[in-house]
């Protein structure tokens, strides 16, 4: 049984994340954050499933505003849980969405820093240090803001979404990940403002936890111990993202660390809630489990038993148990056994797989790295996936992003083969690893010329 990490505990509108409160389970929007009416009708859905927050995007100050209509909507219909406001790259809307949000979320890869281009940039020291003077010049304000307001703050880090500053002196590397925090962080601390959750995410499930466990590390070296929100950002849809969330976020909260979840799933929002919550329930037994399989290791090979009759559940069981392992590098085999034998050698070998190749251990299928959708996706993502699925799945090993917006859709195809990425309205723009190869293809065509990109290079599609 594992010992939870006791962090500080972050205040946000009427719970509590942090201490020993329970793990909240919460979960983005995907609507237009101007479209009051289907905003409110989503957040209650995802907060009758078992939500305890909800965020929406704001692209810009209108979103933010109209939160307040959102917010008036939902407690008047008795819905009290909090809100939270999604931010990137407009500072001041950040300024604008505190006054009407429990908690606001920014993003140190582009709050002050522009868009990552994936330019080396050249900084003396002393031009380095100016560069931090400028995020604390934007910073304050928004702190002051906050306190007046008694709101939450996320500092929420993407691995597909660091600026070029933080890599070009750091790397593409766990310690540039939670860097990029910190310089963050320390600026709230000084300024004596705690209602703060940190989340570091990625959609490789082995940087995630690596960068999550250094976080953790440094900021016990600094005398912090702020709240932690855990996720796999863009795990995809279907058996494959619940696989890919349970390994990555069941690592860590197996090992004690984590106050609050997120399962990002390409799929409707409310979906994400009952994994979410079962992945919670499970912890317990998952940190025996973990034990138990570590125990058993010999010849490379995880060995597991599982007493659960209901798959699904049995699937995130065995990948929160084994998840650890593997990206940890104990083993590179996994041998799943059902107690009961209700499941066939076939179904728990591909179970096995999935688990694999969700530790980056070995790759036996097609890779999607797929965003959930939020108000700023710029075309039908879930059609999109599934069109490009049907095409791709036979390719062995390739992996391919599908992602809705530019706010990670550049720094995750670092990690793609290709990509598809909304540019505007109806518009895609096409990526072979990190490069834009076409720009603002109509819609209608894209997945074709996708398909086509590929074939350029693989034979077999």
């Amino acid at each position: 049984m594992s010992t939870r990490r006791i962090s500080s505990v972050c205040r946000v509108g009427n719970i509590a994340i942090g201490g020993t409160n329970p793990i909240r389970i919460q979960s983005m929007a995907t609507t237009d954050t101007n479209d009051t009416d289907g905003s409110v009708a989503q957040a209650k859905r995802i907060i009758d499933a078992g939500g305890e927050l909800v965020r929406f995007t704001t692209q810009g100050t209108r979103e933010a505003e109209n939160m307040k209509n959102i917010s008036d909507r939902l407690k008047a219909d008795g819905y009290t849980q909090p809100l939270v406001a999604d931010v990137h790259f407009t500072a001041h809307t950040a300024d604008v969405a505190a006054q009407y949000c429990e908690k606001v979320r920014i993003n140190p890869g582009n709050y002050v820093d522009p868009g990552r281009t994936f330019k080396h940039l050249e900084y003396t020291d002393e031009e380095y240090a100016e560069e931090l003077l400028k995020i604390e010049r934007k910073l304050v304000p928004f702190i002051n803001i906050c306190k007046e307001h008694k709101t939450a703050v996320r500092i929420g880090v993407n691995h597909g979404s660091l600026s070029d500053r933080i890599m070009s002196r750091y790397g593409d590397t766990p310690e540039g990940i939670v860097e990029s925090c910190m310089e963050f962080l320390r600026i709230f601390r000084r300024e004596r403002f705690d209602d703060v959750v940190i989340s570091i995410k990625a959609s490789n499930t082995v940087v995630m936890v690596q960068t999550v466990r250094l976080l953790v590390r440094t900021m016990d070296q600094e005398d912090m111990h702020y709240p932690l929100h855990l996720g796999v950002t863009e795990a995809g849809e279907g058996e494959d993202g619940r696989i890919k969330s349970a390994v990555g976020i069941g690592a860590l909260l197996t090992e004690g660390i984590g106050d609050t979840i997120r399962v990002s799933l390409s799929e409707e929002p409310e979906n994400e809630i009952p994994v979410a919550r079962e992945i919670v329930d499970s912890i317990e037994e998952c940190s025996d489990l973990r034990a138990r399989a570590e125990a058993s290791i010999q010849d490379d090979t995880v060995t597991l038993t599982i007493d659960e009759p209901d798959w699904e559940t049995f699937q995130l069981k065995a990948a929160m148990a084994t998840g650890a392992l593997f990206i940890d590098r104990r083993a590179t085999k996994l041998q799943l056994c059902s107690a009961q034998s209700l499941f066939s050698e076939a179904l728990l070998e591909e179970l096995a797989d999935a688990i694999l190749q969700a530790a980056r251990i070995k790759f036996t299928k097609t890779e999607y790295i797929s965003c959930p959708g939020c108000g700023r996706t710029l075309y039908n993502l879930q059609d999109t996936i599934a069109r490009i699925k049907a095409a791709t799945s036979h390719l062995v090993g390739l992996k391919i992003g599908i992602m809705g917006c530019i706010v990670n859709g550049p720094g995750e195809m670092a990690d793609a083969d290709y990509g598809y990425v909304g540019a505007s309205r109806g518009r895609i723009s096409l990526y072979r690893r990190k490069e834009c190869v076409e720009k603002n293809i109509p819609e209608e065509e894209a997945v074709d010329r996708l398909l086509q990109l590929i074939a350029e290079s693989d034979s077999r599609v």
